[in-house]
């Protein structure tokens, strides 16, 4: 798309240098910021990365395995290099458009937030997206099915927003990267030799991602739309609801809420999107460098005690379940629940004695080291294994027909809760790296979904107050998202609340750009696992 094709009223109408240089498009400045960025970003990841295996006394990763980390880690951050071409670009569309900040100001201003969001975010979503993935290879992320997993599912998103990134259409990238993830559990599945017991899609938590992904771009319609009518009833300011003219900025009162709208879509998007990538970098660190990341070494010694008094009481509870089965080995129970959780079969009383069993073991080991943090590097990876499965069991028992006790059910869910403390967490680094990467991604693709939602989505241009009634709205609902550990689009959400806020105005709509993102969402489940799912068999050729 070129600035020539643009309406004349359009802000981007203009396409001299000078009015480039005023616009604060690219240039030297942000040429030399982008760089000193990057290179920041990535020399603060490297730091992290070998601070962190050096005070848990790691061994020196092989040359191979260092390579495939490297790669896979520059991989995962470039998921999120992309994911700012779209996400992030959204969350600045308004105050851009409308002139309420320069782009370079706008970019660095939302990047800001974007980094607070993602420090402060809890991780919840970062881990209900690995959720998705088959037990097998979460339990063997680092081996030669581990790999091909991660570059198979990141490559796969990445190619599709780049593709439709290019035509300037607002893509998900949450929709991409769990398209990805559906297409390398079903290719996990169907590449698995018959009479072996594997797992595919983790599908209950597939459809709970699913519908908040279906459901939260018609709440953004709906509830945007009603927003809108509800500020022209209560705020009588004719100019918060006029489009903006050419390069004049809008009145001191109008940019403030525009800029505080943008800080919310960015606060909630980096607590929310920032998450997604997170999660797999975790992946992939754990598979690489379990020493260091399998287990959260931040744990205080003195939480220890409380920790195993639960996993043997959770034991206690299971043992009473097991109708006296006879009492499974512990190194046997790891094998048993792991192919109850594929099966889906748990309310069973062969899997209560053995995750009696585990949960005994669990409590043996981090008793007698004293501490998670003082778990040898030989034992890391079967604790952490230990710990997974238990959680994974306990969460999916209700839904596989198991009934408990309230005091009963009570102690199973902080004993989840410990488990989930002790391997679900996420260092500051990854966090930072994370952020960066948005920012970066935001800085080199922001202009055309800018335009996209400015301009193509109504027939009108879009006025102050529907920027401001489509961000109030996207984020809302992110941040509630986030809370719940739900991950969200922001791209639909946005999208969705500039046409609500369109329609309740009596704006109009472009049929073609709403055909273009109907396209998108559709096309975008069934291209991703179709690319994720034959990069996943390919790839498997190569490890």
């Amino acid at each position: 798309m070129s600035d020539a094709t643009l309406d004349t009223r359009s802000p981007f109408a203009k396409t001299d240098t000078g009015q480039r240089q005023k616009r604060g498009l690219p240039g030297i400045s942000s040429a030399i910021l982008f760089v000193v960025l990057l290179a920041g970003g990535l020399g603060y990841a490297i730091y992290g990365l070998v601070s962190d295996m050096h005070e848990t006394h790691a061994a020196p990763l092989a040359i191979g395995t260092l390579v495939l980390l490297g790669l896979a880690l520059l991989i995962a951050l470039g998921f999120e290099f992309v994911n700012g071409f779209h996400d992030t670009a959204n969350a600045v569309a308004t105050v851009i458009y409308t002139r309420s900040l320069a782009p370079p100001i706008a970019v660095v201003w939302s990047g800001f937030f974007n980094f607070l969001g993602v420090l402060t975010s809890s991780g919840a979503v970062a881990y209900s997206i690995i959720t998705l993935l088959p037990i097998d290879l979460i339990l063997n992320s680092g081996s030669t099915s581990g790999y091909p997993m991660i570059f198979a599912l990141l490559l796969a998103a990445i190619i599709w927003n780049l593709a439709t990134w290019a035509f300037g259409i607002p893509n998900s990238s949450s929709h991409a990267l769990i398209g990805s993830i559906l297409g390398v559990g079903l290719a996990n599945q169907l590449m698995t030799p018959v009479g072996v017991v594997s797992s595919g899609v983790q599908w209950d938590q597939a459809f709970k991602v699913l519908k908040a992904l279906i459901f939260s771009p018609l709440i953004g319609f709906v509830a945007a739309g009603g927003l809108l009518l509800l500020g022209k009833l209560l705020i009588r300011r004719p100019d918060l609801w006029k489009a903006p003219e050419g390069d004049k900025p809008p009145p001191l009162w109008i940019r403030g809420l525009l800029i505080v709208t943008c800080t919310g879509v960015s606060l909630s998007h980096g607590g929310n999107d920032g998450q997604k990538g997170m999660g797999l970098i975790m992946l992939i660190l754990i598979g690489a460098a379990p020493t260091a990341f399998a287990l959260n070494r931040a744990i205080p010694e003195s939480n220890t005690p409380a920790f195993v008094e639960a996993s043997k009481q959770a034991a206690t509870i299971f043992q009473a379940h097991s109708n006296g089965s006879a009492a499974v080995d512990p190194g046997k129970s790891r094998g048993v629940v792991a192919n109850a959780l594929k099966t889906k079969q748990l309310d069973t009383p062969v899997v209560y004695a053995a995750l009696a069993s585990l949960s005994t073991d669990i409590a043996t080991q981090i008793g007698s080291y004293g501490a998670i943090r003082r778990v040898p590097a030989e034992a890391v990876s079967n604790v952490r294994n230990d710990m997974y499965l238990a959680a994974e069991a306990v969460r999916t028992l209700p839904k596989a027909g198991a009934h408990f006790s309230a005091s009963d059910d009570a102690v199973l869910k902080t004993y989840a809760g410990d488990l989930n403390h002790g391997t679900r967490f996420i260092p500051v680094w990854v966090k930072v790296s994370v952020a960066v990467a948005l920012g970066l991604g935001t800085m080199v693709g922001w202009k055309r979904i800018v335009v996209t939602v400015g301009e193509k989505i109504g027939k009108t241009h879009m006025t102050y107050g529907q920027g401001a009634a489509a961000e109030i709205v996207a984020a809302v609902t992110i941040g509630l998202a986030e809370g719940y550990g739900l991950p969200v689009s922001t791209t639909h959400i946005l999208s969705s609340g500039v046409a609500g806020a369109m329609a309740a105005n009596g704006s109009g709509l472009q049929m073609r750009t709403l055909r273009n993102l109907g396209l998108a969402w559709v096309l975008t489940l069934p291209v991703a696992i179709l690319l994720a799912g034959s990069l996943y068999w390919l790839l498997h050729f190569v490890f």
